[in-house]
């Protein structure tokens, strides 16, 4: 039945996300869709468990997300 949900359900895709103390170091990881709350949080390209309680390597971030507005069109009247 699982499997058939999947076939049409929409998809929405997980991301990683590391959390950072204050001097960069790695608390935790999380693997969802939408970015966690609150403060400390960073998206990552993968999760490594040897990441934990070290610096978190620059190269391991992705750069945050920019969401565009659509532009709307004015309707002719």
């Amino acid at each position: 039945m699982r499997l058939l949900k999947s076939l049409f359900m929409p998809h929405t895709p997980q991301r990683n996300f590391a959390l950072l103390d204050a001097k960069g170091c790695c608390l935790a990881f999380k693997h969802c869709s939408l970015p966690p709350v609150g403060d400390g949080w960073v998206e990552v390209e993968e999760v490594r468990l040897s990441w934990m309680h070290r610096p978190l390597p620059a190269s391991a971030r992705i750069s945050p997300r920019i969401l565009h507005a659509h532009a709307r069109q004015a309707l002719a009247s």
